[in-house]
């Protein structure tokens, strides 16, 4: 029986019509590269080959009336790939931007629950005669590294690379299980419950006065609800903006042995730079540095095997409120370096051993009550945006046969914090996906814009 963890399963209780909480990938593709040239239903074929190798896409959930703990995957025994592809065309003159207005459209719609958890839209039509794949899973399936591990397992070396090896016995999900078993884990979990509290309870307690008192004395990382209001900062809707762009990484890396800092120093950098210019447009530049979260991965620290989602994550200050670029990269290399060792204060598996006793309804209901009556407007910021950077590919890979030109990861945002910024890299690029709430953000080309200047800025301030 393959039950979610508490952590995958908060975010389907915390997920609302408006607070969608789906991953998506912008992948652009150059369909020539295709053996004998792109052809959608030789593409579906190759899809379909692999899907039938990779359990991750034919697993649904099964929740029953009796079931007293989180869902459980099951092999979707009715599985149908018509169901999770489709083909459209992007509206004329198929630009970057109608590109984008399609994938914020369908990043806004939630996936059916009574399926397995993922969409992907094949979309042609595009100005430059390539094609693109808009790929949605469900964030109770997948987190970054995740994610990126099934598209590679979609994609190969090479145009005709075959299909990933998958032993046998690994291709398949476990079947319904029966009521009494079903009810009979749930029973035991539940007995369980005060117990594992009381052994989780003694670390938590010595933990928050340590970890408190480094974020006041400022030798950690920013205390939450300390962030600057922005207009991003409210309650949300389910009308998506989206918008992409991608950088030299062999540029970044530069930056980066100039300064002395790290990569991930040099990207939050650059999304600080271009976050200056965008709110200084838009007239609402803080005096006081941004707050961000920024999702880490702890897939090499933890020893827990169970479940999809193997993430921590730590607030970093972004120094929007510096003009000079050197000196915001110095101003993060020393607020990264507290902050990641205050992060590791934190065991790499408090976050999923305590979201183990998540509650459908409490969290269900607190997020709508929390959504009815506005309360990201009403007490003081928690974090300005959520900030991710996620490995990808360092050489070229074709998916189905087309080779990958970008992949642009956009992930979710939610009620008081409207802006996502996701990076990764991908042979030798950064790609960086955009995705905000419409009516917080507003278009999001003009941010978009902005991330090649910060990056220009600071290859001329370099010592």
């Amino acid at each position: 029986m393959q039950r979610l963890s508490g952590l995958d399963a908060s975010f389907l209780y915390l997920e609302t019509p408006t607070q969608v909480l789906h991953v998506c990938g912008l992948l652009t593709l150059d369909g020539a590269t295709m053996p004998g040239g792109y052809d959608f239903e030789r593409f579906k074929e190759k899809l379909a080959e692999r899907v039938q190798l990779i359990p991750a896409f034919r697993r649904k959930l099964h929740n029953p009336l009796w079931n007293l703990t989180h869902p459980v995957w099951v092999e979707d025994e009715d599985f149908d790939l018509e169901a999770h592809v489709h083909r459209i065309g992007v509206p004329a003159p198929g630009d970057r931007r109608e590109l984008a207005e399609l994938c914020a459209h369908i990043a806004g719609q939630r996936l059916d629950r009574a399926q397995p958890l993922w969409q992907l839209y094949v979309i042609e039509g595009l100005a430059d005669g390539g094609i693109a794949v808009l790929l949605k899973m469900h964030h109770a399936s997948v987190d970054g590294v995740s994610g990126a591990s099934l598209i590679t397992y979609l994609a190969g070396l090479e145009p005709d690379a075959a299909p990933p090896e998958i032993a046998r016995d690994e291709r398949h999900n476990g079947g319904v299980p029966g009521r009494r078993a079903l009810l009979g884990e749930g029973l035991t979990s539940f007995a369980k419950r005060p117990v594992e509290v009381a052994k989780l309870l003694p670390d938590l307690l010595g933990l928050v006065p340590k970890w408190l008192g480094k974020a006041l004395q400022g030798k950690g990382m920013p205390v939450p609800f300390t962030a600057p209001r922005t207009s991003f900062n409210g309650t949300i809707t389910a009308h998506r903006s989206v918008a992409y762009t991608s950088l030299d990484l062999d540029e970044v890396k530069r930056i980066k042995n100039a300064f002395g800092v790290t990569v991930n120093d040099v990207v939050l950098a650059v999304v600080s730079g271009a976050l200056r210019r965008f709110l200084r447009d838009r007239g609402e530049l803080p005096e006081d540095p941004l707050v961000a979260t920024v999702p880490v991965s702890v897939h090499e620290r933890t020893e827990r095997d169970h479940g999809s989602n193997k993430v921590s994550a730590f607030f970093a200050s972004l120094p929007t409120h510096l003009e000079d670029p050197a000196a915001r990269v110095f101003m993060l290399a020393e607020s990264n370096r507290r902050s990641k060792d205050h992060h590791h204060d934190i065991d790499a598996d408090m976050l999923q051993d305590w979201a183990q006793f998540s509650a459908a309804t409490m969290f269900g209901l607190a997020v709508r009550a929390y959504s009815a009556l506005r309360l990201a407007e009403r007490h003081p910021v928690v974090h300005n945006l959520v900030v991710s950077n996620v490995p990808g590919p360092q050489m070229p890979l074709y998916l189905l046969g087309c080779r990958i030109t970008g992949l642009y990861p956009l992930g979710p945002v939610f009620h008081g914090a409207g802006l996502n910024v996701t990076v990764l890299s991908n042979a030798g690029r950064v790609d960086v996906g955009l995705l905000g709430a419409r009516e917080l953000t507003g278009e999001l080309w003009p941010l978009a814009d902005h991330f090649p200047d910060a990056l220009g800025e600071l290859l001329k301030a370099t010592p």
